[in-house]
């Protein structure tokens, strides 16, 4: 994995704390499932203002000090965050691989966030975190309890990610495989992710997705 990492080592050598992980796709292959609600230059735009709603309340978390995003492409990431270059092969892949050169660096607390969760807040972070404390591993699920929207790791060892279909259930496997204590959260920030138009419904009332649809 290519690495564009600034001074990442000192800060993670100076201050504890969480590092999160925000893995997204190149803009204009994402969310292709709204094509039929959104233009593709309305696809990109949503997903860069998802986007800037999960670095915002990462970045406001009083339980993180780094932010990290895995992607293709830098795009309208703030250059003060480092981005960590997808080589394409999967998912789980470019998280195994950000995962191990995090704990070699010495983040042993680390969290792993979608870029589609337009409704996530600081402190929803900061429970997530808490509870991965508390058993070594903390989930939140979506809202059919079925998917994941995030995970928060305190372990040490490597841990195998398991995102796709019924990724819930594996995540709870590995983690008990590994022998920690899962922690379940839900949270309504947590669990709103857009992945269909019908979620676009939702988040009526929001004037930057009035001005998309425009």
């Amino acid at each position: 994995m290519e690495l564009v990492l600034g001074d990442l080592t000192r800060r993670l050598d100076r201050r504890r704390g969480a590092c999160v992980l925000i893995a997204i796709k190149e803009r204009a292959h994402c969310k292709t499932r709204l094509a039929e609600a959104l233009a593709p230059a309305a696809r990109i735009e949503l997903v860069r203002t998802m986007l800037t709603a999960v670095l915002t309340a990462a970045g406001s978390a009083q339980t993180v000090h780094q932010i990290i995003v895995i992607s293709p492409e830098r795009d309208s990431v703030p250059a003060e965050v480092p981005v960590l270059a997808d080589t394409g092969e999967s998912l789980n892949s470019a998280l195994l691989q950000a995962h191990r050169l995090l704990r070699e660096l010495g983040c042993r607390e680390v969290v792993v966030l979608p870029a589609d969760l337009p409704k996530i807040t600081a402190a929803e972070i900061d429970d997530l975190v808490r509870a991965g404390r508390a058993g070594g591993f903390a989930i939140a699920p979506d809202a059919a309890g079925v998917g994941t929207n995030a995970l928060c790791l305190t372990s040490a060892l490597p841990f195998r990610f398991q995102f796709g279909p019924h990724s819930q259930q594996l995540h709870l496997q590995e983690a008990r495989r590994m022998g920690l204590s899962p922690q379940v959260v839900r949270l309504p920030g947590l669990e709103f992710d857009v992945d269909s138009p019908a979620d676009l419904n939702l988040l009526e009332g929001q004037q930057w997705l009035a001005r998309l649809r425009a």
